[in-house]
């Protein structure tokens, strides 16, 4: 049974009204996936053919521009994979964390389009197959309900319906980017955590200390295919503030093109410099 878009539409709701810059259309049962004018289908990256050579065209156009050069091959398809895994990530993540739902989405149901005007992480138009949910939900009534007796079920509905979706993206885009395996998923685990992490702060009233919290349970280690636990970790600043940090499984590949300019969570960050940065960004 196909289902409602009433399952999850407050969740992205919600979403969308704290992280304006990115758009989600719920299709309808008998609505095509878009596929042109700027729309890429999520098979057409998994196919890793002349589809994902003219997305990563976009990214190859969009570094030479904000850094003045070009980038390696393996470079740009990093970058390429980070901007559609980021965000498609949440569409599993937020519905888990705001309502407990956790929706399936194969590769054949979602569409994404970065070139829409006044939306800086572009849009997705997405079709779930089914949802699960926990046995005291108003919406286990619903078409498409799948019941799971408890919070780990859950959890592990969660890394099951990213896993359904990104291993076929991963390897369209591994090829490109000359990773394989436990690299790939490095960065599928980055940017389950990463994404979550961030949106969270955005809910506001604790929501991010929740997200870590949920997200340690989500991912502590050995839960194939993703690499490592989810990594999180406490420096002190030097007043005494807390200031907390994970460590990424991956590499974005950044330093290539600014390696002065690494991320507070980057494996090549030093905990000094990423004590300053965290500083800098909190002031």
């Amino acid at each position: 049974m196909p289902v409602p878009p009433s399952a999850l539409t407050d969740a992205y709701t919600r979403l969308t009204e704290v992280f304006p810059g990115l758009g989600i259309t719920q299709l309808t049962p008998d609505a095509q996936l878009p596929r042109h004018d700027g729309w890429i289908t999520a098979t057409a990256l998994a196919e890793g053919a002349a589809g994902l050579d003219a997305f990563l065209a976009w990214d190859d156009t969009q570094i030479r521009r904000d850094y003045g050069q070009p980038a390696r091959p393996d470079v740009v398809a990093s970058f390429g994979l980070h901007r559609y895994a980021w965000p498609v990530c949440l569409l599993i993540t937020v519905p888990w964390f705001l309502h407990r739902r956790v929706p399936r989405f194969p590769v054949t149901h979602v569409s994404y389009d970065r070139t829409a005007p006044g939306l800086p992480l572009g849009r997705l138009a997405a079709r779930p197959t089914t949802f699960a949910c926990l046995p005291d939900d108003p919406a286990a009534a619903l078409p498409g309900a799948r019941v799971v007796p408890d919070e780990e079920a859950l959890r592990t509905e969660v890394r099951t319906a990213v896993a359904e979706h990104l291993e076929p993206v991963l390897a369209g885009f591994g090829p490109r980017m000359r990773r394989r395996g436990r690299a790939l998923w490095g960065m599928a685990t980055d940017e389950v955590v990463e994404g979550l992490w961030y949106v969270a702060h955005l809910f506001g009233d604790g929501e991010q200390n929740r997200a870590r919290r949920e997200l340690e349970l989500l991912l502590p280690g050995a839960t194939k295919p993703y690499v490592g636990s989810a990594a999180f970790r406490e420096l002190t600043g030097p007043n005494g503030e807390s200031l907390p940090t994970r460590d990424r499984a991956s590499c974005c590949m950044f330093y290539t093109l600014r390696p002065e300019d690494t991320c507070p969570t980057c494996p090549r960050t030093c905990d000094a410099d990423r004590v300053s940065k965290l500083l800098a960004t909190a002031s």
